[in-house]
């Protein structure tokens, strides 16, 4: 039970130099590719892990461009494609192709911050190259089942034309089967019905993507694509002990989609200090699913299909007034489309749902303006201010038509008293979208809560968050970082409930009025070569939750459903470059969360940490090996599902679902980290992703989906 993991690099062994501050009235800390010497990084995205003071945020899976932004940006460029994962972007980028990083904190003059507080850009060095990288990988499981995948990646270029491929398959797993006792127990005590249940989900994802850039009207055009295709499936059978009688329950939940997207952006400078920028992206994706319960005569069966597509238009152009000043003002447009149909069965008899055939259209735009300015080199101000209208129509089941309309100021102020600390506050309007997910009706009958059902009329939820965030640095590569932040939520989007025309009720998402928001965060990287153990790196992260809402059927406060209260991690890694290997161990936290719904309360909770321990040697200069175990300590999940008599306020305790499920440990996940082959060497002064499918946690990891 192993995993094995090939990949090409450069080998590299040496003590990491202290990084390289810029000038400080740039707001900007620079570390060259020498910084990471010696550490066995392979690509940008294990370089910027070991950034101090660094956590990599791959952007939100929103409609348009400008919210969707991550905190890392390419030669000073945000990535064209808004579909394709930041994080495998820069595992793209190999460690011999990487100049330096800068991290930029709190704002500089002539960077767009997106929004973060602290901005990576990774800066590729001139030169003409053909590249190209073959990995492969095999998830051997306990049970038999081998996850394997594959991964090529072609790029090239003359200095002026770039061009660059990949093509990628991997089947993942959710956490490779999960086994347990099930008991529905009475108020007073007794149990009502006692089972085995066994779950089993795994699926294909497949992605083709390319990208092309060259120099176009004395600016520069880049052209990118994707394919990618997602094939999952969930088997679960409950065998009940408890009454005899009881027929076996099957549940089974495939699913089928295929996403494409096509953008191009052009980059023109007027001068040295005007710049404009043009982006258009457009995105289109076919979505299938069918949801199937069966026990004895009963038959149950769920089905959705949707087709949804996003138009995206956007312009800025941007001033450098001087070193210290700079503006930026543009617009940007998105049109939306989403066409719905979802129907219930009952034994062959179609039942009654609500927004189950839903078309809906969303045209939005927005301007924006901006300015950053460090009216001394220890202050640095970025201000902005957005105006958001769109207009909402939905046709079928569900008739509206609405406009909504939003002022989005934002102040972020940063104050550097020694050059290794700073204090960083923010006081921002956030408005979130509408998730079209929430439009349309759905089925969970693994969780038991059977079908919920959409609805169009949601208005997004709106916040004004303040935070606060003292950020120390020391011992050349060590950091920690606290974080505190505070939101005043109104409309909060959580459950509630709907009449269908027949007096049935079903759960469906609503706006349940205002509520608060407060989150604790700490992160911490410590070096070990000040302590005198050489080559060591420990991090870790914690994130603390608290909030309160009114809710809509007890008229009482509790916590915004699906909020978990509690996570962190822990990492430590250690190289070994006299042997050209590095080995490491990881603990995940076990978490909680409760959803609420009119007639139900679920709490979810992992109640053990996952570990994973992994070894990566090299096996040449352009080889790497990687053996990794996952879930270690065997962590598993727990459901608890209170079901009610009526609503929670007027109805009584009917019975509790209690599952208590266990996966087995993944002795190996093979992770080609990169297998990597100059034909050419580069020539001084030329240029050169239940996750994205649900449940592919481990695959992920093994960095190949």
């Amino acid at each position: 039970m192993l995993i094995a993991n090939i990949l090409a690099q450069a080998a590299v062994a040496a003590a990491p130099p202290a990084a390289v501050p810029a000038q400080p009235q740039q707001g900007v800390i620079s570390y060259p590719a020498s910084f990471f010497e010696g550490q066995q990084a392979s690509n940008a995205a294990e370089m910027l892990a070991r950034v101090p003071g660094f956590n990599l945020d791959t952007g939100d899976n929103v409609r348009g461009f400008e919210g969707a932004a991550g905190n890392v940006l390419i030669d000073g460029q945000r990535p064209a494609s808004k579909s394709d994962n930041l994080e495998e972007i820069l595992r793209r980028v190999p460690v011999s192709a990487v100049e330096r990083i800068d991290i930029i904190r709190g704002g500089a003059p002539g960077i767009d911050m997106q929004g973060k507080s602290v901005l990576a850009n990774v800066v590729r060095k001139q030169g003409a190259s053909f590249r190209g990288l073959f990995a492969v990988a095999n998830n051997h499981l306990w049970d038999g089942r081998n996850m394997h995948g594959m991964r090529l990646e072609l790029s090239g270029g003359d200095g002026q034309r770039t061009w660059e491929t990949t093509i990628r398959y991997g089947y993942g797993n959710d956490d490779g089967g999960q086994f347990g006792p099930s008991v529905r127990i009475a108020p007073d005590g007794r149990i009502l019905r006692r089972a085995d249940y066994e779950s089993e989900s795994d699926g294909l994802q497949q992605t083709i993507t390319a990208g092309y850039s060259q120099p176009l009207l004395g600016g520069r055009l880049t052209l990118n694509g994707r394919a990618f295709w997602d094939s999952w499936k969930s088997e679960n059978t409950i065998r009940y002990l408890e009454p005899a009688d009881l027929a076996t329950a099957n549940i089974t939940s495939p699913y089928d989609e295929f996403e494409t997207e096509v953008g191009a952006r052009y980059n023109r400078d007027f001068g040295p200090r005007t710049k404009l920028e043009v982006v258009a992206l457009r995105s289109d994706s076919d979505f299938h699913r069918f949801d199937l319960f069966r026990q004895g005569a009963v038959v149950d069966d769920f089905r959705n299909e949707r087709t949804y597509n996003e138009t995206i238009g956007r312009a800025v152009l941007k001033h450098q007034r001087s070193a210290t000043l700079s503006f930026e003002a543009g617009g940007e447009t998105a049109l939306n489309k989403l066409d719905s149909q979802s129907e219930q069965f009952t034994n062959g008899v179609r039942q009654p749902l609500p927004a189950g055939d839903v078309q809906v259209e969303e045209l939005r735009g927005e301007a924006f303006a901006k300015v950053v300015w460090r009216p001394a080199p220890q202050w640095t101000l970025d201000g902005g201010l957005r105006f958001e209208a769109s207009d909402i129509s939905s046709d079928g089941d569900v008739v509206l038509e609405k406009s909504l309309s939003f002022l989005k100021p934002r102040l972020a102020v940063a104050w550097q008293p020694l050059p290794s600390t700073q204090l960083r506050g923010r006081i921002e309007r956030v408005v979130g979208q509408l998730n079209f997910d929430d439009f349309v009706a759905g089925a969970d009958f693994e969780e038991g809560t059977g079908v919920t059902v959409g609805n169009p009329d949601l208005d997004p939820e709106q916040a004004w968050v303040g935070e606060i965030a003292l950020e120390q640095r020391f011992w050349k590569s060590g950091a920690v970082t606290v974080t505190y932040r505070h939101s005043e939520l109104t409309d909060v989007i959580d459950r509630g409930p709907e009449r269908a025309p027949d007096g049935k009720i079903f759960d469906r998402p609503t706006n349940i009025g205002d509520g608060t928001k407060d989150e604790l965060i700490v992160t911490l990287q410590v070096p070990t070569d000040p302590l005198g153990w050489k080559g060591g790196i420990l991090q870790g992260e914690l994130n603390r939750r608290w909030s309160e809402v009114i809710d809509p059927t007890t008229l009482t406060k509790r916590e915004i459903s699906r909020l978990r209260p509690l996570e962190w991690e822990a990492r430590y890694t250690q190289d070994l470059p006299q042997w050209g290997a590095s080995v490491g161990v990881a603990v995940f936290s076990g978490w909680s969360q409760t959803t609420y719904r009119y007639n139900s309360v679920t709490d979810v909770k992992l109640h053990n940490a996952y570990v994973t321990a992994w070894v990566d040697k090299r096996l040449s200069p352009d080889t790497i090996l990687r053996v990794e175990f996952g879930n270690l300590a065997e962590r598993g999940i727990r459901f608890n599902t209170q079901s009610y008599n009526g609503d929670r306020r007027t109805g009584s305790l009917a019975y509790t679902d209690d599952r208590d499920l266990t996966p087995r440990t993944h002795a190996l996940c093979a992770r080609p980290k990169d297998f990597r082959r100059l034909a050419r060497p580069a020539s001084p002064g030329s240029r050169e992703g239940r996750g994205a499918i649900r449940g592919l946690r481990l695959f992920q990891r093994c960095g190949l989906t």
